[in-house]
C-alpha cells in the first residue's frame, strides 16, 4: 500500500515554502489554497500576510511567485506547477502541469486503495446507529439512522479507524410485562409454521398480532392489567421464566430486523446489538456514582441533574431525570451507563450517536452530565449527529393516507419496483437478461433510497420522492451508477490490444484536466469527511465526478481518439481510474455498482 500526496497537498507545501522564503517570520502562514474557476488553484494567503506585515500585497505576491518553482519540468522548472499569475490585490492563480496530473493518477492507479492514506493516529470510535424497537415494525423513521450510520462506519474504517458498531435496540420497558404475560397465557402465539417463505415477514406478522391482542386485553381487562404489571416486576427482578419469554420476543424481532436490513443491504452483526437491557446491571451503580459525586440530586422524589442554561417556557429549570419517582430508570440512566461502558470497557476516544434531531436536548444533557461525572474526559469526544425528518411531497412528515407511519419494507419494495421499471426500459435495448434486470433493479432501487438520504446534509429534512430518486437525470444515485456502467461499457467495446496505460508525456484536453484534478481529490475528500462525519460531502463529490466524466465522454472520444494509440490508452486509463473511484466511493455509501445499465 502506497499513499499518494494529492496535487493540492504538494502545492500547499510549495506555496508555504515560498511564503516563508519571502517573509521568514511567516513560516507557519496558511497559503489558503483552494480550487478555482480562474485557474486550477488559487492561493489567497498573501493578502492576510501583507496586512500583518504592513506591506503592499501585490509586491509581496510578486516576491512569493519569484520564490516558487514553476514553468514545468520540460522548461527546467518544477514538475508540478506549470504557471503562476498574480491577479487582483495579490491572489496567486496556479496552473498544474498536465504531466503532474497524469503522473499522480498513475501512482493512485498502482495502489489498491487509490493512494488514499490510512489515518496516522487511528483511535477507537463507537458509532451508535440503527436502533429499532423489539416487537414493533420498522418504519421510515428507522431509515436515516441506519443508512447514515452505515456510511459513517464504512468511511471511518476505510480511513484506518477502529470502529465499534452499537445497535442500541429498544428491548426493555414496561410494555414487556404485558407482552410476556400474554405469551404465558397464549403459549403458541410465537410458534413458527412449516415452510414459511419469508421468515422475517412471518416473524413480524406474529409479533404484530400478539402486540395488538395483548394491548387490547390490557385496556379491557383489569385483572390482566394487574398480572401484566406484576410481570414487569418479575422481569426486572430477573425471574428465569419471565426472562426466557422476554428473550423469545428479542429473538423473534431479530429475525425480522435481519430481513429488513438484508433488503436494505446493511450488515447487522448479532454481537453489535447491545440493547437497553445490556446496561441493566450498571443502572443502580450509575445512579449511586452520580449522587455521591454531587452531580445528581433528589428533587420531588426523583434523582435529577440540573443545568443553569436549560430552562422550560416557564423559566423553571428542566432537569435530566436519571431515576423516576417510582424507582424505575429513564433513558438517561441507560445512556449514561452506555457511556461508562464505551469509554471504560471499550476504551473509545470518540462516541458518535446517529439519532434524530428531536433528541438534541437529551444528548446535550447526557453529555454534560457524563463530563461532570468524569466519564467523558478532555481526551474523549462525544457527538450527537442529528438528522432531519423524511417528508412527503406535501412537505409534512411522511405518512400513509391513513395518517400512519410508512412501513420501511413497503417503502423499499416500492423503490425496487420503480427502479426495475427504469432499468427494464433501458436494459431491454442493450440485451439485459430478466435475471440482470431484477438484480440491477434491486441495486438501483436500494441505492436510490440510500443516496437520496445521504446526499442531504445531516440536519436537513428532505422530501421522499421516488420518481425523482430513480431518475437518470439530476443528482441521483442512478446517474452516478450509470456513469460507472458507461466506463465498463467502454472497456467491453475496446478492441484487442487497446488497454489502459498512463502517458504523462501527452498534453491534456480541458475536460481531461478537470476530470483528472477531481479524481486526485478523492483522498482529501474522504479525510475531510472523517473529521466532520458528513457523508453528503462524498455523495456530492461522486455526483460531480459522474458529471465531469459525462463531459469528458462527450468531448473526448476514447476508443477513436485522433491522437493515436497512446491517446486511446491514456483516455482508457482515465476511464479506469474513474470507474475504480466511483465504485469505491459508492461502496463507502453502501451502494452497489451494476456492470451494465
Amino acid at each position: 500500500m502506497a499513499s499518494v500526496a494529492s496535487l493540492s497537498a504538494s502545492l500547499q507545501q510549495r506555496v508555504s515554502a515560498a511564503l516563508a522564503a519571502a517573509v521568514p517570520s511567516a513560516a507557519d502562514a496558511d497559503p489558503l489554497l483552494r480550487r478555482s474557476d480562474r485557474a486550477d488553484f488559487q492561493a489567497n494567503g498573501v493578502l492576510g500576510l501583507a496586512k500583518r506585515q504592513k506591506t503592499n500585497p501585490q509586491a509581496l505576491a510578486a516576491e512569493v511567485v519569484a520564490a516558487l518553482p514553476s514553468g514545468g519540468a520540460e522548461a527546467g522548472g518544477d514538475d508540478v506547477i506549470a504557471a503562476v499569475e498574480v491577479s487582483g490585490p495579490g491572489f496567486l492563480n496556479i496552473t498544474v502541469a498536465d504531466a503532474a496530473i497524469t503522473r499522480n493518477l498513475a501512482a493512485r492507479a498502482a495502489d489498491d486503495r487509490l493512494g488514499v492514506p490510512l489515518k496516522e493516529h487511528p483511535g477507537i470510535t463507537v458509532v451508535d446507529y440503527a436502533q429499532p424497537n423489539v416487537a414493533k415494525e420498522m418504519h421510515v423513521g428507522h431509515l436515516r439512522s441506519s443508512v447514515i450510520g452505515d456510511a459513517i462506519v464504512k468511511i471511518l474504517e476505510f480511513g484506518g479507524e477502529q470502529v465499534v458498531r452499537r445497535h442500541h435496540i429498544g428491548d426493555w420497558g414496561t410494555q414487556f410485562g404485558m407482552l410476556v404475560q400474554y405469551l404465558i397465557e397464549h403459549p403458541h402465539e410465537l410458534d413458527h409454521s412449516e415452510g414459511e417463505a419469508d421468515a422475517g415477514e412471518a416473524s413480524m406478522s406474529r409479533l404484530d398480532r400478539l402486540y395488538k391482542a395483548s394491548s387490547a386485553l390490557f385496556k379491557a381487562d383489569e385483572e390482566f392489567k394487574d398480572r401484566a404489571r406484576r410481570r414487569v416486576v418479575d422481569l426486572q427482578a430477573g425471574d428465569p421464566e419471565t426472562v426466557a419469554m422476554w428473550q423469545r420476543f428479542v429473538d423473534e424481532s431479530k429475525l425480522y430486523f435481519d430481513s429488513v436490513y438484508q433488503k436494505l443491504d446493511i450488515r447487522i452483526r448479532d454481537e453489535d446489538i447491545v440493547g437497553e437491557s445490556g446496561y441493566n446491571d450498571m443502572l443502580v451503580e450509575t445512579c449511586d456514582l452520580l449522587e455521591k459525586a454531587g452531580v445528581a440530586v433528589w428533587s420531588n422524589g426523583a434523582l435529577c441533574v440540573f443545568f443553569d442554561d436549560i430552562k422550560g417556557k416557564d423559566g423553571e429549570p428542566v432537569p435530566l431525570i436519571v431515576r423516576k419517582t417510582d424507582g424505575g430508570f429513564g433513558y438517561a440512566a441507560t445512556d449514561l451507563s452506555a457511556i461508562r461502558n464505551r469509554t471504560g470497557a471499550l476504551h473509545a476516544d470518540t462516541l458518535l450517536y446517529v439519532v434524530d434531531v428531536r433528541q438534541s436536548l437529551h444528548f446535550r444533557m447526557v453529555f454534560e452530565t457524563a463530563r461532570r461525572a468524569g466519564w467523558l474526559t478532555d481526551g474523549i469526544t462525544a457527538k450527537h449527529l442529528p438528522f432531519g425528518t423524511l417528508l412527503g411531497k406535501d412537505g409534512k412528515p411522511f405518512k400513509t393516507r391513513a395518517g400512519e407511519s410508512v412501513k420501511l419494507e413497503d417503502l423499499l419494495d416500492e423503490a425496487v419496483q420503480r427502479a426495475t421499471a427504469v432499468v427494464r426500459e433501458k436494459g431491454e435495448k442493450i440485451g439485459l437478461t430478466e435475471q440482470e434486470i431484477t438484480a440491477n433493479g434491486t441495486q438501483v432501487g436500494i441505492g436510490a433510497v440510500k443516496y437520496a438520504d445521504l446526499s442531504t446534509s445531516l440536519g436537513r429534512d428532505y422530501v421522499f420522492d421516488l420518481d425523482r430518486m430513480v431518475s437518470l437525470n439530476g443528482d441521483t444515485s442512478v446517474y452516478v451508477q450509470y456513469a460507472y456502467a458507461r466506463t465498463r461499457s467502454i472497456f467491453r467495446k475496446a478492441a484487442e490490444g487497446q488497454q489502459a496505460v498512463a502517458h504523462p508525456e501527452l498534453p491534456l484536453e480541458p475536460a481531461e484536466r478537470a476530470l483528472g484534478l477531481h479524481l486526485d481529490a478523492f483522498g482529501d475528500t474522504l479525510a475531510e469527511i472523517a473529521e466532520v462525519y458528513e457523508p453528503h460531502r462524498l455523495a456530492s463529490y461522486l455526483f460531480q465526478l459522474a458529471s465531469l466524466f459525462t463531459t469528458f465522454y462527450e468531448q473526448c472520444p476514447v476508443l477513436t481518439a485522433d491522437g493515436g494509440p497512446a491517446q486511446v490508452e491514456n483516455r482508457l486509463f482515465l476511464c479506469d481510474v474513474t470507474a475504480r473511484t466511483l465504485h469505491q466511493g459508492l461502496a463507502l455509501l453502501g451502494i452497489r455498482t451494476p456492470e451494465r445499465l
